[in-house]
């Protein structure tokens, strides 16, 4: 049994990598399969994930586009239409500012196909990055209609965006080692995109979890106090019994008998606006504490990076 503090990192190292190995990395949460990722490893990964339909991870990967067309038609169709989990700003009668996941992206496609913009931009983004876009149109997609040539419509990536649009289109990943109390309240945050360290995949009397049971410290009771003793003891009894089950049950029916203090390990993965509502309500002190006890230095931190989003 190992006994840990809460923590977390933020992942803006990742925004300098290129999206499949950022979605790699993310993805490779869930399973704690970190060690098998190597130079060659992102782009077969996220083909995977594409064409096996595991979309919750290709939310870990956002592109933001200038978008300018000849006319000012099929800009303000799209910037009224407004297609679902994309972040669409007017910059002038010509040109919106777009931002989205791989996972928008791709269903924008799949849910728009007599939309020009839509479908321009989609095979835009797909002729970029074809790896996020498989399996490939089918057919009837190619033959859809597009309402407006491709060559009249430019897409630009952008990399850094000032204030005020980075507050809805500057997204930031954050990995949380916590316990499994603090998670259950994150995932209540619907705009942001979550992957999570899985308990049905992960056995954790392999090796490479040190054959034991991981636990986040309370932050409700004393080291040494009365409290901490009963606490501790009931970690331990868990902790025999799940390595009991595992001799002859599956992960995921062992996990049952894993408690709320486990430890876990989720990216949460939202833009600049979003964070500052959670830390609206994860600060304050109604919240919980374990909660406030990652979520008020990652707020001063956030502060000091971008002041003039948290003042």
């Amino acid at each position: 049994m190992r006994i840990i503090a809460p923590s977390f990192a933020i992942l803006d190292e990742l925004d300098r990598q290129p999206l499949p190995v950022r979605i790699e990395y993310c993805g490779r949460i869930c399973y704690k399969s970190e060690d098998r990722i190597d130079s060659d490893s992102a782009i077969p990964f996220v083909k995977k994930m594409a064409t096996s339909g595991h979309n919750s991870v290709l939310e870990m990967g956002v592109v933001t586009l200038i978008a300018t067309c000849a006319t000012p038609e099929p800009i303000q169709a799209l910037f009224f239409r407004q297609p679902k989990f994309l972040q669409i700003d007017r910059l002038s009668d010509h040109q919106l500012l777009i931002t989205g996941s791989i996972r928008a992206f791709r269903e924008m496609r799949l849910f728009h196909p007599n939309d020009g913009v839509c479908q321009a931009v989609a095979r835009s983004l797909s002729g970029r990055h074809p790896y996020f876009f498989e399996p490939p149109a089918t057919p009837e997609d190619a033959a859809a209609p597009t309402g407006v040539a491709i060559d009249k419509l430019e897409l630009a990536e952008v990399e850094r965006l000032a204030p005020p649009l980075c507050a809805r289109h500057r997204f930031l990943a954050v990995k949380f080692i916590v316990s499994r109390a603090v998670t259950h309240e994150l995932v209540r945050h619907r705009p942001c995109s979550f992957l999570q360290e899985s308990q049905r995949y992960c056995r954790y009397s392999a090796d490479k979890f040190g054959n034991e049971v991981t636990f986040i410290k309370p932050v409700f009771f004393e080291e040494g106090s009365e409290e901490f003793t009963v606490w501790r003891q009931a970690m331990e009894s868990m902790e025999a019994q799940y390595l009991r089950l595992l001799q002859t049950s599956s992960p995921q029916a062992a996990r049952t008998v894993l408690p709320n203090s486990c430890k876990t390990e989720i990216i949460v993965y939202a833009n600049l606006a979003e964070w500052k509502h959670i830390f609206a309500l994860r600060t304050s002190p109604a919240a919980e504490p374990s909660m406030r006890e990652v979520m008020i230095p990652l707020a001063q931190e956030l502060e000091r990076r971008y002041p003039a989003v948290f003042p």
